[in-house]
């Protein structure tokens, strides 16, 4: 009877104290994601998509799209991919855009979407939103010439293009947007609860510690800590606002080194959501060689180069330009 009390009381604390985290990381990435959300719904509403989109035209140029494909990737950097997937699907009616094209459209729009929030989620994990910036647009514009080049270069997937699937034309009343958008919050909470509930079970099972020693390898030669690995894994299977939330976590305790969570969000911003968005793109049109071979390569390449260049810069030059000195980590932990 008394070991039955003492297991139930041990559910009940656990129960209390997963609650209680779930609610703390839902509450801070409402925090952060809220005002941003109105904010990038006013911009919208006063035209602030199309000024992005003439600003980025002669860019298009560099990665084999025409201008008006401009359009599409704004759409996605501001809003969000369900935003570019709507104006991709207008301009595939009158702009006539081969398999190539869109997967080159596509891949660029799932390695920078969504700018606002999430630039916002890893500023609050610690890191610069320069940084996280500079990344991002760059490992996009970087993905798009390469897988551009080599498509041109090989004559591949050059047919046009036949959208398997169009997203509905969303109702575009305030009424509508915000009942969305509170449906959408509600969600991310629950799934936090799930993810902190099967990251207890992985700990409890030593899968953690065994995920950390089989990957190992493969993080040190992209200069991460195995300590980040099962954070990392979350963003990378289903996206960055649940692995960021999870670093925030992490960053606030101070039980992870920055340079480790700055990795970390480096890499999941250049991959993230590895299955969801890239079915979406698929549907749009998109090729799995650029979707995930392409982009999981260029993560890679990036990966690689710049967490030897962070590895190598001192505290105070880590902090000064990618890292918040004041984050709630130390930078030396």
């Amino acid at each position: 009877m008394k070991q039955s009390t003492a297991r139930w009381g041990s559910v009940a604390e656990t129960a209390q104290r997963i609650g209680g985290e779930a609610l703390s990381l839902f509450w801070t990435l409402v925090r952060i994601m809220v005002p941003l959300m109105i904010l990038v719904r006013l911009l919208e509403q006063w035209g602030a998509i199309d000024l992005l989109a003439k600003f980025l035209e002669p860019v298009m140029g560099l990665v084999g799209l025409p201008g008006e494909a401009a359009l599409v990737w704004a759409s996605a950097m501001l809003t969000n991919l369900y935003g570019g997937m709507a104006v991709l699907a207008v301009l595939s009616d009158g702009t006539p855009l081969t398999v190539a094209q869109v997967s080159v459209l596509t891949t660029m729009m799932l390695i920078a979407h969504g700018l606002p929030v999430e630039v916002a989620i890893a500023r609050a994990a610690g890191v610069r939103a320069r940084a996280t910036l500079l990344v991002r647009l760059g490992g996009a514009l970087l993905a798009g010439v390469l897988i551009s080049t080599l498509y041109q270069w090989g004559g591949w997937l050059q047919q046009p293009n036949l959208l398997i699937w169009s997203p509905e034309v969303a109702d575009a009343s305030w009424s509508s947007w915000l009942i969305a958008q509170g449906e959408g919050l509600l969600w991310i909470f629950f799934i936090i609860l799930a993810l902190l509930l099967f990251l207890d079970l992985l700990k409890a099972l030593g899968i953690t510690a065994w995920l950390g020693r089989v990957l190992s390898p493969l993080l040190r030669s992209l200069g991460i800590g195995e300590q980040t690995v099962t954070l990392a894994m979350v963003g990378i299977t289903i996206g960055v606002s649940y692995g960021g939330a999870l670093l925030i976590k992490e960053s606030q305790a101070g039980h992870l080194p920055p340079k480790d969570i700055f990795g970390a969000m480096m890499l999941l911003g250049l991959t993230h959501s590895l299955f969801e968005d890239t079915a979406l793109m698929v549907l749009m049109g998109g090729h799995l060689s650029a979707l995930l071979v392409g982009r999981v390569a260029v993560t890679i390449l990036l990966m690689v180069i710049i967490m030897r260049v962070v590895n190598s810069m001192s505290e105070a030059h880590f902090n000064r330009w990618l890292w918040h000195a004041n984050s709630p980590v130390h930078s030396g932990g």
